[in-house]
């Protein structure tokens, strides 16, 4: 059922597709879309005041184990995002997925078999993933 949404989410964004079909349209279309994503957070931020990035150095014992690093490390985010800003975030991550679709398209990728892949790496990594 799964791999059926994927497939389906695959074909409509292959029909859809007219002006950036092509793999060069694809890839700067999805690099904007990205950065429409981090504008979308730095607003809410900034503009609407919903959340609250506080970023700084993360402070950690100096002996602590992967597994104890997990639940120690911080997001750097407070608050909750409104529904405002939740709505133009999810908005432009369906247009980053729209055009990474697009891309997928355009060398006969698997949007399905992508995310089966990594979802199985990051289980066989573990907390190893991106340490």
């Amino acid at each position: 059922m799964k791999d059926l949404l994927c497939s389906q989410f695959q074909e409509t964004v292959a029909e859809s597709l007219i002006r950036h079909k092509g793999m060069v349209d694809a890839m700067t279309k999805l690099q904007e879309s990205v950065a429409r994503v981090n504008r979308a957070i730095a607003k809410a931020a900034n503009q609407c005041g919903c959340i609250r990035i506080v970023a700084e150095k993360q402070k950690l014992p100096e002996e602590i184990s992967l597994a104890d690093m997990q639940s120690l490390i911080d997001t750097d985010i407070e608050g909750q995002i409104c529904e405002n800003c939740r709505d133009v975030l999810e908005t432009e991550i369906g247009s980053t997925l729209f055009y990474l679709t697009a891309v997928l398209n355009a060398v006969d990728l698997s949007l399905y078999d992508c995310l089966l892949k990594e979802h199985k790496r990051i289980k066989a990594l573990g907390l190893f993933h991106f340490s």
